[in-house]
């Protein structure tokens, strides 16, 4: 299995090398031989070694959990940082414990029903668990439609109590789109306050049903975003 992670140097200038045994009619040996005088002409960048001694540790962990998508990545494709990333995405990915939301926080993350706090209170305090959220990389989408309480209450009810992978990645954000809380009402919502009209005319077409009119979403936020 090690052996179909890990291809040796050998074995990706002789896979080269035949191509050109085929299509010059040059001697593997000679053709070897000269591939290996460039390789070693070359002096490579510190970086590169870490890169590729990194790639070599990261397949080496990822063993057990060898399945297709390791075996879809065309390393000759990607530059090796490019592929090392994708590589501890799957890692993070096979190794992160499923938890609910609020248990991604110590202490864990808990509110009190909405019906127990004024307007004031709630609002500071949805926008404290909305900010906590964020610092997790937590993401809530299309909230705009959602009244404070409203919004809360969703954050109380649907978003602590989920069963999430904790992936601890700079770059992996979790978003929650917000729109769908209602299921009964989740397209009619889109189609309404957030959706493009290349997006609603696109629906129209396709499921022949008419289209709800667009209206500005009443309680407009400026929510943390992720990062571009």
């Amino acid at each position: 299995m090690k052996d179909r992670l890990l291809r040796p140097l050998y074995t990706l200038v002789k896979s080269e090398c035949r191509a050109c045994e085929q299509q010059a009619r040059f001697p593997f040996d000679q053709c070897a031989s000269e591939a290996g005088q460039m390789v070693m002409s070359r002096r490579p960048h510190p970086d590169e070694v870490d890169q590729l001694l990194r790639n070599a540790e990261l397949r080496d962990e990822l063993e057990p959990y060898l399945d297709e998508s390791l075996q879809a990545v065309n390393v000759t494709e990607v530059p090796t940082s490019v592929e090392n990333e994708f590589l501890e995405s799957i890692l993070a990915w096979e190794r992160a414990p499923i938890l609910p939301v609020c248990e991604w926080f110590d202490p864990p993350l808990r509110i009190p029903p909405a019906d127990e706090l004024d307007d004031r209170q709630l609002h500071e305090l949805l926008w404290d668990t909305i900010n906590k959220l964020n610092s997790r990389r937590i993401v809530l989408d299309f909230t705009d439609h959602l009244s404070d309480r409203e919004l809360y209450s969703i954050i109380r009810r649907d978003i602590l109590s989920s069963r999430e992978k904790m992936i601890d990645l700079p770059k992996n954000y979790l978003h929650w789109n917000c729109a769908e809380a209602n299921d009964d009402e989740s397209q009619d919502t889109w189609l309404r306050y957030y959706a493009t009209d290349d997006e609603r005319e696109m629906w129209s077409e396709e499921t022949s049903l008419p289209l709800p009119p667009v209206e500005p979403p009443p309680f407009p936020r400026k929510m943390p975003r992720r990062p571009l």
